[in-house]
């Protein structure tokens, strides 16, 4: 298995939206992520370290304004830490090794598909299409891609 980690090159590549977002802990306007819309198959992976995420096959249309996701794709690349800014009570979601602040996830979600809702900014993230998906290193997902809904 690849090692994940942050690397200053990686940091220094962000667009200031991507800085923002991962390493101050910001948060896209709703509506305006790159991925909201996208319906592509493929695979999500944190824009600092590559780090698998999330799979196209477990995003859905929450209306939230972000992009959702049912569940992480490898569940070891996220980490859940309580965050009380705000005046709220929330889960906030970071990537593992890329420590990338990602979204939150909330108790919301498509109870058939395990009532999760990873609430994720774009700017966290770089989509892998499945076309490219063995050639980046991700081939162990592709099975995964053509798994069912559930």
């Amino acid at each position: 298995m690849r090692k994940w980690h942050k690397a200053p090159e990686a940091i220094a590549r962000l667009t200031p939206e991507q800085y923002r977002v991962t390493q101050e802990n910001g948060t896209e306007y709703p509506g305006t992520g790159e991925y909201l819309h996208n319906e592509e198959p493929g695979i999500y992976v944190d824009v600092v370290s590559g780090e698998p995420l999330f799979l196209s096959i477990d995003k859905f249309d929450s209306g939230c304004g972000w992009p959702s996701f049912a569940r992480p794709a490898e569940p070891d690349c996220i980490v859940e830490r309580r965050d009380t800014s705000h005046g709220m009570m929330r889960t906030e979601v970071r990537s593992r090794y890329g420590d990338s602040h990602l979204g939150h996830v909330f108790p919301d979600g498509p109870p058939e598909r395990g009532g999760l809702r990873y609430c994720i900014n774009s700017a966290g993230l770089r989509f892998v299409h499945r076309d490219d998906m063995e050639a980046e290193g991700y081939g162990d997902y592709l099975p995964l891609l053509d798994r069912a809904a559930d």
